[in-house]
């Protein structure tokens, strides 16, 4: 077998290890680790630069693309499934928005071991490792920081609205 052959099929299973581990290591995390821990609290804060998800609009035309690309939770039958929101109750926004606080960190979690793969692989394909972590994740990442603000605008609305009519 050629050399470059092995190294993609090392990559290959190295980077299925860590997708497929990251992922359902996360859905035990409990929902209220997503709420509470103080260092996630900051990574999922929208901040004002992010113009409550519209700069993902704006910088990558997000709304046109992210319909396209697969929802993991309903590529491997693990997890909420976040292609659509399946209801419009009062619990399902909540729960909306934390599973896309448990993707987002998936994503982050999976480029962290991307330094691993200079270990054994040549510079150059160390760096394909590399564009190949940023390409698959950063588009999820962007999904998520566009969704939750806008997840969370409505929430408020309709809190408001159900307030209002008591």
């Amino acid at each position: 077998m050629s050399q470059i052959l092995i190294l993609i099929v090392v990559n290959g299973v190295a980077w299925f290890i860590i997708h497929f581990g990251v992922s359902v290591g996360l859905l035990k995390v409990s929902d209220l680790t997503f709420s509470n821990h103080p260092f996630l609290k900051k990574l999922f804060k929208s901040y004002a630069w992010e113009d409550e998800g519209e700069f993902w609009e704006r910088k990558t035309g997000v709304k046109e693309w992210k319909d396209r690309l697969p929802d993991g939770a309903s590529l491997f039958g693990l997890g909420y499934k976040k292609k659509h929101l399946a209801a419009k109750s009062q619990v399902d926004y909540p729960k909306f928005i934390l599973e896309t606080k448990r993707a987002e960190l998936t994503h982050w979690m999976i480029l962290l071991p991307v330094p691993l793969f200079f270990l054994w692989n040549p510079l150059w394909a160390a760096w394909l490792n590399v564009l190949y972590a940023l390409t698959i994740n950063l588009p999820f990442i962007i999904i998520q920081r566009y969704n939750r603000p806008r997840l969370a605008r409505i929430q408020k609305m309709k809190e408001r609205k159900r307030t209002f009519k008591k």
